[in-house]
């Protein structure tokens, strides 16, 4: 799947809108220097962008959330109503900021790029190849799946029965279940159907998402407002509960341990790994490790391949595993790779993923 610049063939025609002359300059040395890439405009504002807009329009647009005459998630709601387009956020690493580009990619925004409030230029030329990645992922998605997707029903669960080791008593040594789930470009929108369809009683749940840090926090809270299972932020030795999602700190890595009867998480400082802090392929290698036939792994939305030799791993070790099929991603890049290797049981339209993850959990 492609964006208008992929589909044409020619290069992927970008649009800056940033009320700072400081991240035009960088951003538009940056990306013009990538093959592959053209900067068609760098503009201060969305009434100047519409402008540019209305005469040649971009195939992704870099977007800044907090600008004068019109804020950018106004002007986002406007280019996905008319015509939805891939739109990366460029947003302040603030509490606030966090909290308004969590309401941009509920709207469709397809990536996020984090941007201190202080030492701008030097930020952005140290991480550029963050702003490029975002770029061509956003290129490479698939523009009518960014909107916003329809909610599925919830799933009930059935009270668990005794020894079965998903109720709140916990485990025995052998039979706790754990669900392990990554996503990537995408999956903001995607995690805001599958995990409220998730019954409160069913097994734990450990989740990797694509993220910068300080914003998978307030992207656990905005779940956790949503869904019947509990959602927050992993910390360092945290249980695996029944009814509850740990989402994996941005710029950490997170692996599953069981010290003793109980899952828990190791939340930690490391290298990035197929180029993503938090990585997809150090949760799933760790469940393969400690859960084996025990767990439920699903890969879904995504740019790349992170999560598919891990989930290659979980399959072995004789866990149940799951894909977002290609017609329901926003990009196949993840998900595609697992089924090539062998790493997918069942490949699973966005809508029935809760429904597959109830009945395996």
């Amino acid at each position: 799947m492609t964006g208008a610049g992929g589909s044409t063939g020619g290069p992927t025609r970008v649009l800056i809108v940033d009320d700072s002359a400081v991240v035009r300059q960088v951003l538009a040395a940056r990306l013009r220097g990538c093959a592959g890439i053209e900067v068609i405009g760098a503009v201060p504002d969305p009434i100047f962008a519409m402008e540019h807009m209305n005469r040649s329009w971009p195939d992704v647009v870099v977007l800044d959330i907090e600008m004068p005459r019109m804020d950018g998630l106004t002007f986002l709601h406007r280019i996905m109503s008319v015509r939805p387009t891939p739109v990366v956020i460029c947003s302040t690493l603030t509490r606030r900021g966090a909290e308004t580009t969590m309401e941009a990619l509920a709207a469709g925004a397809a990536a996020v790029i984090a941007k201190p409030a202080t030492g701008l230029k030097k930020f952005m030329e140290d991480d550029s190849g963050d702003i490029v990645t975002a770029v061509r992922a956003a290129a490479a998605s698939n523009a009518g799946r960014l909107r916003p997707a329809a909610r599925v029903p919830a799933y009930a669960a059935p009270p668990p029965a005794a020894g079965t080791g998903i109720g709140p008593a916990g485990p025995g040594p052998d039979t706790e279940r754990v669900v392990a789930i990554g996503t990537s470009t995408g999956g903001t929108q995607a995690l805001e159907v599958v995990l409220p369809a998730l019954p409160a009683g069913g097994p734990g749940v450990v989740l990797v998402q694509h993220m910068p840090p300080r914003f998978t926090a307030a992207f656990a809270e905005r779940l956790d407002v949503m869904c019947r299972v509990r959602v927050r932020e992993a910390r360092d030795g945290d249980p695996v509960l029944p009814g509850q999602v740990l989402v994996a700190p941005g710029g950490r890595h997170m692996e599953l341990r069981r010290p003793d009867a109980r899952y828990r998480v190791r939340v930690f400082d490391g290298p990035p790994v197929n180029r993503h802090t938090p990585s997809v392929d150090v949760l799933f290698r760790s469940v393969a490790k400690v859960a084996g036939s025990n767990a439920v792994g699903v890969i879904m939305t995504g740019m790349g391949d992170d999560g598919a030799r891990g989930l290659l791993e979980m399959r072995r070790a004789g866990a149940y595993t799951v894909a977002q099929d290609e017609a329901s991603c926003v990009v196949h890049g993840m998900p595609r790779e697992a089924v090539r290797l062998g790493a997918v049981d069942r490949e699973s339209p966005l809508g029935s993923i809760a429904e597959v993850i109830h009945h395996h959990g």
